[in-house]
């Protein structure tokens, strides 16, 4: 049996030895990451009523450990047998599907903070929207193609002695992923921009006692958006030949993008719960006290207008949205932020897009 095995069979088997290693250390890295943060997971999203923005931390969270799952058991159970052609084909583009899903659930996310960032624009998130399906209909259709070429491409490489499917990849397969890769890098050119401008406001000098949850949020949103377009490069170079990298299979991109995304989730609403409390504290003693309000209904969001010196002031509105908080918690609320941190206080609109504040931006009031 070893007299049969050519060198072309020796590069196959070393090039398969790779992911089987990568994939274990990526379930590892998920599960550990996961462990690090439960805690924060209990404590600040198990107590939130249940809306999109607590299903889709679920989603992210769970479907990440099992994504690494399904790739350690299909690249370790494959390499004890030889599959047949078809279920190597029919398992490429499953691969690349799993992957899919777990990317587009968090650019639906991702969207939503775009769209929180430019203060609910719907052009922006019609933009943002109708490059999404670009995207999608960009990645099935390099995913179809491939499919069709896939079985004459590995069919020499499944006549040689070896177990699971070759890796081999030619065609136009470094071309998966660049439509997902250019959505990323329009989102990024969003959030980049907004960071750009916000350079000009002055809601660090506005003197106020929140943390000031825009400037996280946008700085977030830069730091996830570098990441995933890394990674999402580093998928593409992978399957070009001329760059010579060996293929790890998607396990690091699948834990990667689950990892920032919850970290970034837990991160902002973390902030929001200390900014809450900072709230409470800061109320005083003999005056109103502010209501309690559940975090997973409210998004902070601010409504520029231009004051009498051309400055951008803030106006916010609690009556905007329906909220299950009463009108006179509302009223207690708005006495007490005024009280607390007059002209510059911070109010609420309510919605139920992502379960903690985004857009929270504080400038001073024109005099």
């Amino acid at each position: 049996m070893l007299t049969t095995v050519t060198p072309e069979a020796i590069k196959l088997l070393k090039a398969g030895k790779i992911p089987m290693f990568t994939c274990v250390t990526s379930l590892t890295w998920v599960l550990y990451d996961y462990f690090l943060t439960v805690e924060d997971e209990i404590r600040y999203i198990w107590p939130n009523s249940w809306n999109f923005g607590k299903i889709m931390f679920f989603w992210v969270r769970y479907y990440t450990i099992l994504v690494t799952l399904f790739d350690v058991a299909q690249i370790h159970s494959f390499a004890t047998f030889q599959p047949s052609l078809t279920t190597c084909v029919a398992m490429d583009s499953t691969i690349r599907m799993v992957g899919a899903i777990s990317l587009w659930s968090i650019e639906i996310v991702m969207q939503l903070r775009i769209y929180a960032l430019y203060r609910g624009s719907k052009k922006v998130a019609l933009v943002n929207g109708f490059l999404f399906l670009v995207s999608i209909v960009g990645f099935f259709y390099i995913l179809v193609f491939n499919a069709e070429r896939r079985a004459d491409v590995i069919r020499d490489a499944k006549k040689l002695p070896i177990p699971g499917c070759p890796s081999i990849h030619t065609g136009i397969e470094y071309a998966q992923w660049i439509p997902a890769t250019a959505f990323e890098g329009v989102l990024f050119g969003f959030a980049l921009f907004q960071s750009l401008r916000s350079l000009s406001n002055t809601w660090r000098e506005s003197g106020v006692k929140f943390i000031t949850l825009y400037p996280l949020i946008v700085r977030d949103n830069l730091l996830y958006f570098f990441g995933v377009s890394c990674l999402l490069l580093f998928n593409n170079l992978m399957v070009v030949n001329v760059t010579h990298i060996p293929w790890f299979s998607y396990g690091p991109f699948h834990a990667a993008v689950g990892i920032m995304t919850v970290r970034m989730l837990l991160h902002l609403q973390k902030a929001f719960v200390m900014q809450s409390r900072m709230v409470a504290a800061d109320a005083p003693t003999t005056g109103p006290t502010a209501p309690s309000i559940n975090p997973s209904t409210v998004i902070w969001r601010s409504v520029t207008t231009v004051g009498g010196g051309g400055r951008d002031t803030e106006h916010y509105d609690l009556e905007a949205y329906p909220s299950p908080v009463s009108s006179v918690e509302k009223e207690k609320l708005k006495q007490t932020l005024a009280q607390t941190h007059g002209s510059s206080a911070a109010i609420a609109t309510l919605t139920g897009f992502i379960f903690a504040p985004v857009n929270f931006q504080e400038t001073e009031h024109e005099s």
